[in-house]
């Protein structure tokens, strides 16, 4: 039968700090200002993007109910009676 060590605990854990150089900490806020630039960027393309897409709906929409009531303006209004013959004996000669 082994007996295994039980896993350390945090207290027992030795702790590592380590110190960046300068030039490693400039090379990594300009990497976080290149991160932050392009999230910047894809959040702008993706607000235009749907703006456009919302106003070429909107038109498409405006347009198809322009239509639509063009049709029902077309199917309510009656046909034009026809012009009555005129015969001879009327007075409108």
């Amino acid at each position: 039968m082994t007996t295994e060590d039980p896993q350390p605990t945090s207290e027992q854990r030795p702790t590592i700090r380590l110190r960046l150089t300068p030039e490693e900490l400039n090379a990594r806020k300009r990497r976080n200002v290149w991160i932050a630039m392009a999230l910047v960027g894809f959040i702008v393309l993706v607000f235009f993007t749907t703006a456009l897409r919302m106003l070429s709906n909107q038109a498409e929409a405006r347009k198809a109910e322009a239509e639509a009531q063009a049709r029902a303006a077309a199917y309510a209004q009656p046909a034009a009676p026809a012009a009555a013959p005129a015969t001879a004996g009327s007075p409108t000669q």
